[in-house]
């Protein structure tokens, strides 16, 4: 019987890493995932998962201490298995001038955007490059692609999870893993909730598919880097947009 794959997950509990973590236990992965703050979402998650499997375990995890990444990635290790795939989606923004960013929040978004994925793929690599075998997909922004006013902090942050992703992907393709990167434009998550009816209006106007895009959507976008059948696929980034950008 062939083994089941292990899937670990950062930012998990809920929105995009919540579906994506789903995602996978539909498709028969064992899943692990991270979580900063909100028990509640990150019980939901698991709850939820584990109807479909009992192969689910939930750490309350910054990203930011490597430490505690460490710790966690060892006991998830310990019990299902080499991570095989890596998806770090953990990830904060803040909508504000630039002008009006104070240096402790500039370190805020940029220690948990890029250096929480320092962290996670710093612990996690060395086994995939022992195993000649592994998968990481990383979460940007289209924002990470062509900048946003007003998000100079959270563009510069996505920019450099796509400079990551192409770097890595070509530093670790010959120990056969591939590093690719999703990103998405505007989905319903507890992110946008900040904006206001009338933004969302106008997002969607501008969207050459008139809506907003759902998490479930960028889940299976995910989901298709990590699995066999991109295989040929390596240091890419796929935007999930509705066409917002191109």
């Amino acid at each position: 019987m062939e083994q089941r794959k292990h899937c670990l997950i950062t930012g998990g509990s809920r929105g995009i890493g919540a579906a994506t973590a789903y995602r996978f236990a539909k498709a028969g992965y064992k899943v692990t995932f991270f979580y900063r703050a909100d028990d509640e979402s990150a019980e939901y998650t698991r709850s939820k998962i584990h109807d479909i499997t009992y192969d689910v375990l939930a750490y309350k995890v910054d990203v930011r201490d490597l430490d505690a990444v460490e710790s966690a990635v060892f006991e998830a290790v310990y019990a299902f298995g080499p991570v095989d795939v890596l998806v770090s989606n953990a990830g904060v923004s803040k909508i504000e001038l630039f002008t009006k960013t104070t240096p402790s929040e500039w370190n805020r978004i940029m220690d948990t955007n890029i250096g929480g994925l320092f962290n996670v793929v710093h612990t996690i690599l060395p086994s995939m490059i022992s195993r000649h075998s592994g998968n990481i997909v990383t979460v940007s922004s289209m924002w990470g692609v062509s900048g946003a006013s007003c998000e100079v902090c959270y563009s510069t942050s996505k920019a450099a999870v796509i400079g990551f992703t192409k770097a890595l992907a070509r530093e670790v393709g010959p120990s056969n893993i591939r590093v690719n990167c999703v990103a998405p434009g505007v989905i319903d998550t507890e992110m946008n909730t900040v904006l206001d009816d009338e933004t969302r209006k106008a997002l969607c106007d501008e969207t050459p598919l008139c809506r907003i895009g759902s998490a479930e959507e960028v889940a299976d976008a995910v989901f298709y880097l990590a699995d066999d059948t991109s295989s040929f696929i390596t240091g890419q980034v796929l935007g999930v947009n509705g066409g917002y950008i191109t």
